[in-house]
């Protein structure tokens, strides 16, 4: 696109300056005429670039100076859904500072098993509510990257570090932000292979391409590793005019992908299918959004997707040896799978997968 514009600009220019010396009649509108250019290209850069780059400064805009607070939030799209908190996590979330833990808007848990000595990236990650919790889970020895757009939230998150490794006991900081895009996380400065858990808390939905995001986890996940995320997803495909309604795009509600693509684009980037673990109906308490959004209907989902190494996706019978911290006696691993301790179980494209460490695998 930049290059139909530089074309545009040298071939007006072109034509312009053709008329400009051969009659005197013209010499004095070429002069306005090219001065008036660069008012030109603004008009019609918006139109040219339309795509969905608009929503980038809409959702930064609103996460950053509009919501200060979670209660101003219109509909309960991001906010965690009320099931059942592991007392190990709900301890940890109590070490977060009210500063930071008032900032938050996700829509789920996000914090897959075993996490110790793991290295995580978090996508979105605000104001760090979710990178201080997993800091504690994955230990001294782990490390936790928070990548976001926003410069306000990164701001409320950079400021706690010191006082999170205070609280933690830790003698180095386990934890780290970056300003960047979810979509280009090699350009800031994440390398391939270089993790091995991805987690997103309602933020996929704000990007403008979701395949590209999920094109990037693939790219910065270890094999074995492992895209956690939640997210809201809707029952169709949204019309172009929903997808441009700034507040319903802030609110989680206008980006959400309709779940079947999920599982085609998770396909198309290499990932296993995806597994649902949780999944909770999203309300709109608004009148005047519900009215705008018609018969589409939302809910907040956590999935988890798998790197799978090539040539590693066969069935397998599992046994679970309960050497998970917390979950002796039985693992839930999706809405279909429940391993209890020691009866061997079959299993769909498990072997090479990160979230199985604990079990024994026969083929």
């Amino acid at each position: 696109m930049f290059y139909h514009i530089v074309y545009f600009y040298i071939l007006l220019y072109t034509v312009i300056g053709n008329v400009h010396y051969t009659t005197t009649t013209t010499t004095t509108t070429a002069i306005p005429l090219l001065l008036l250019l660069p008012l030109l290209l603004l008009l019609l850069l918006p139109r040219l670039c339309s795509f969905e780059l608009p929503f980038v400064p809409i959702h930064q805009e609103y996460y950053g100076k509009v919501l200060k607070k979670t209660v101003d939030l219109k509909t309960n799209a991001c906010m965690t859904p009320s099931s059942p908190v592991p007392l190990p996590i709900r301890q940890a979330l109590k070490m977060v500072h009210p500063d930071v833990s008032d900032k938050y808007y996700g829509c789920g848990l996000v914090v897959p098993e075993s996490l110790q000595g793991c290295r995580v990236l978090d996508l979105g990650s605000g104001s760090g509510r979710d990178c201080y919790m997993l800091s504690q889970l994955v230990g001294e020895k782990g490390y936790v990257t928070g990548i976001d757009m926003t410069e306000d939230q990164l701001e409320v998150a950079r400021t706690y570090v010191d006082y999170h490794m205070k609280e933690f006991g830790y003698k180095k900081p386990n934890v780290s932000f970056v300003q960047g895009y979810i979509e280009a996380l090699k350009e800031a400065g994440i390398e391939d292979g270089s993790c091995d858990i991805i987690i997103s808390n309602c933020v996929v939905n704000l990007s403008p391409d979701k395949k590209r995001v999920l094109e990037e986890a693939f790219r910065v996940l270890k094999d074995g590793g492992e895209f956690y995320f939640s997210d809201v997803y809707s029952s169709g495909r949204l019309t172009e005019e929903l997808r441009r309604h700034q507040v319903l795009w802030g609110e989680c509600i206008s980006g959400a992908l309709w779940w079947e693509d999920l599982l085609l684009l998770a396909g198309e980037v290499g990932f296993s299918a995806p597994r649902l673990v949780t999944a909770k109906p999203v309300t709109v308490d608004n009148s005047e959004l519900q009215s705008i959004l018609g018969d589409f209907r939302f809910v907040s989902a956590t999935y988890r997707l798998f790197k799978v190494p090539a040539g590693a996706r066969t069935p397998a019978l599992v046994m679970y040896e309960g050497n998970v911290a917390g979950l002796e006696e039985s693992f839930t691993l999706d809405t279909h799978y429940t391993f209890k301790v020691s009866p061997e179980q079959h299993l769909e494209r498990t072997r090479g997968t990160r979230g199985f460490r604990g079990y024994t695998l026969r083929h």
